[in-house]
């Protein structure tokens, strides 16, 4: 199994510099991969800007969006931003896609929430099939693509067109009932092998209270269910040996750990942990 990290794009104090020192070091190491999370009301970067950033101070390691909230923008934009970032980096992107879960994000857009995942889908088959490809360039042949989500759409929509499946978080064991899902409607629909499946996490293994307080309030839509959220939290290194153990038994190809602090230094004591 690969370890991505995500970059810092939604930690309170982030900035261009540290995003850019971030990328440079997870390059240098032992990561597979950089990614992004999607937020519009929230003080964040947007993951296409972050990620072009990133492109241009790494060389190796895959660029990945987890996810973005595609019904956000248009199909032939979302197009153009995925194919600019996979052209800029030398084919590295893995666009990750999902309808998302807040109804703000789309208020602040001024995009109906409604119908969201029928546009979804229509998004994944322009990409797909390469739809105005000569005219909405760069080239977007090669893309990679996930797909995430719980329901049994969105299960559907993954195996219809996309490469895998973009887990949301969580236990092992939850990773591992959505991987059979996955793995379940791709036979439906007679592809061959399987899906790649990517699962994340989050972790905090300086300033745990700062790194909880921020997944408090990112998660704040969720209600009591925040909670939850935190406890999952990373914390130790004992916490992430389990975690990642946990995460490739059950079949993972790719697990990337989300920092909840803006502090270089916890990528040192990441790699640690996973020494």
């Amino acid at each position: 199994m690969n370890v991505g990290v995500g970059l810092p794009t939604t930690t309170p104090g982030t900035t261009g510099e540290l995003l850019l020192d971030w990328a440079r070091r997870v390059d240098a190491g032992p990561f597979s991969s950089v990614a992004v999370l999607d937020r519009v009301v929230y003080d964040s970067f947007e993951p296409f800007t972050a990620l072009a950033a990133a492109a241009a101070a790494t060389t190796r390691v895959r660029l990945a969006t987890m996810i973005a909230i595609a019904p956000l923008r248009s199909t032939a934009l979302l197009a153009k931003q995925a194919a600019s970032v996979h052209g800029l980096s030398g084919g590295r992107l893995t666009l990750g896609v999902a309808v998302g879960a807040r109804t703000e994000d789309y208020d602040a857009a001024g995009v109906e929430h409604r119908g969201r995942g029928r546009r979804l889908g229509e998004q994944l088959a322009y990409l797909r099939g390469n739809v105005d490809g000569d005219r909405v360039g760069p080239a977007r042949a090669g893309i990679e693509i996930l797909v995430g989500g719980g329901s049994g759409q969105a299960f559907s929509r993954m195996a219809r067109y996309a490469d895998g499946y973009a887990h949301g978080g969580g236990p092992p064991r939850a990773f591992a009932s959505a991987a059979a899902r996955a793995q379940a409607a791709w036979n439906d629909l007679e592809r061959d092998g399987r899906p790649q499946l990517w699962g994340q996490g989050y972790f905090s293994l300086g300033d745990v209270d700062r790194g909880n307080e921020y997944l408090r309030d990112y998660y704040a839509f969720t209600g009591p269910f925040a909670e939850r959220i935190v406890a999952g939290n990373l914390t130790s290194r004992r916490a992430v040996k389990d975690f990642v153990r946990g995460y490739e038994e059950a079949g993972c190809d790719e697990l990337v750990l989300f920092p909840t602090v803006s502090d270089a230094d916890e990528l040192d004591r990441l790699q640690e942990a996973l020494a």
